[in-house]
């Protein structure tokens, strides 16, 4: 998930708006603009926008704060964390790598589902000192809710949000929290995560297809506890089936993948003798003897037989063409204090971790200094194919 905006940093996690959060921002805004001003009739149309405004941005900065717990836990642990992304969903951190143990993956999951409860009790109890007496509210909720202050408004909607965002979490439908909480319980009952990963995986996608035959109903008319019935409400419950059905799928992939290469060489799959490039060549030289010549996206860059950097189709989409012949490769690529290497007999499970944490293609490939070859991603991609055909026959 990499389109979108970045906002800023926190704790040194980079914060990351994703284009399609735009349009639930706005949703949520705009139901919340119309709740108000249907719950408190007497108030003007700027309180009862502006407050939506408020509480929607209060609302995904909460979502961030249940992020961040997965992340500081996470990171406390020695796992990397590239980012976190606010999108339509709600929210999802970038964690570089699989937990190292049961425990640490309950200690992550479980940490986000108990910040947004704790969270949304405590507001729930700063807006009940506004709310007044109980029975009085319980008798005439109608009017008891017409007279709230907006700040009462405001806390008693937001925390009831967030024990709902708390509680959604806790199903235990894979990936979300709950779902992970469950793959940490199979885990250490089983020691084997690829097995426990399967199991919640498969308890993920029976409960997304529970939301999406459910969201169909409810379109139909049906009346579904808790979620009510019509059309919006059962196109967007079935969605998010759609959607957890998929990333179900995909993070059961990605563990069989990460299975499959641990313990695979990186020597065994990367390309020996890659073609270099020398430092003083020319871009234009690099183009026609190179570029055009093969199905490579980047070349090795060498100075007297030392690895000086790596240079790519991206670096050269950068340069005017009619500066080619006077522009050094040197001038364009990327140093090789700023690459991530890789050794050959370094797990290929990790160097696909590393490929995956800095968005790379490729990873020079070195021994005691020298380069030896290039571990790219499709060559991961062509032996997990062959892995799969060797499998099937």
């Amino acid at each position: 998930m990499r389109s979108g905006f970045s906002v800023g940093r926190i704790f040194g996690i980079n914060i990351r708006i994703d284009w399609s959060w735009l349009f639930i921002f706005f949703l949520v805004t705009w139901n919340l603009g119309t709740v108000f001003g249907q719950s408190h009739p007497n108030w003007g149309t700027v309180q009862v926008w502006g407050l939506a405004i408020v509480a929607a941005i209060l609302f995904f900065t909460s979502v961030l704060a249940h992020e961040l717990a997965h992340s500081l836990v996470a990171r406390a642990r020695g796992i990397p964390i590239r980012s976190i992304t606010l999108f339509l969903f709600g929210g999802v951190s970038d964690i570089q790598r699989e937990p190292t143990s049961p425990g640490v993956e309950f200690l992550m999951a479980i940490v986000g589902p108990l910040t947004s409860l704790v969270l949304g009790g405590l507001l729930v109890l700063l807006a009940g000192a506004g709310v007044g007496s109980l029975a009085s509210a319980m008798s005439d909720p109608t009017t008891a809710i017409a007279r709230l202050s907006p700040l009462t408004t405001l806390l008693l909607w937001l925390g009831s949000i967030n024990v709902i965002l708390g509680i959604f979490n806790l199903v235990p439908g894979f990936p979300l929290d709950g779902g992970r909480v469950l793959r940490s319980v199979l885990w250490a009952a089983t020691n084997n995560l690829r097995r426990a990963t399967r199991w919640a995986s498969g308890v993920g996608q029976a409960i997304a297809w529970l939301m999406i035959i459910a969201g169909i109903a409810m379109v139909f008319g049906v009346q579904i506890p808790f979620f009510g019935t019509g059309l919006v409400g059962g196109l967007w419950l079935a969605f998010i089936g759609w959607f957890l059905n998929g990333a179900s799928v995909q993070s059961y992939q990605q563990v069989v993948v990460h299975d499959i290469l641990e313990g695979v060489p990186v020597e065994r799959i990367m390309r020996s003798n890659p073609p270099t490039v020398f430092a003083s060549s020319s871009v234009g030289s690099l183009v026609h003897d190179y570029v055009m010549g093969t199905d490579d996206h980047a070349f090795p860059v060498v100075d007297n037989g030392r690895l000086v950097g790596i240079v790519s189709l991206e670096d050269i989409r950068k340069v005017s063409r009619s500066i080619w012949d006077t522009t050094d490769v040197r001038q364009i690529m990327t140093p090789a204090d700023q690459l991530i290497v890789a050794a050959p007999e370094e797990d290929a499970a990790e160097a696909l971790d590393k490929l995956m944490q800095r968005g790379v293609g490729q990873l020079p490939v070195l021994h005691l200094g020298t380069l030896v070859g290039l571990l790219r991603r499709q060559d991961i991609f062509k032996w997990l194919q062959l892995h799969a055909e060797l499998a099937r026959g």
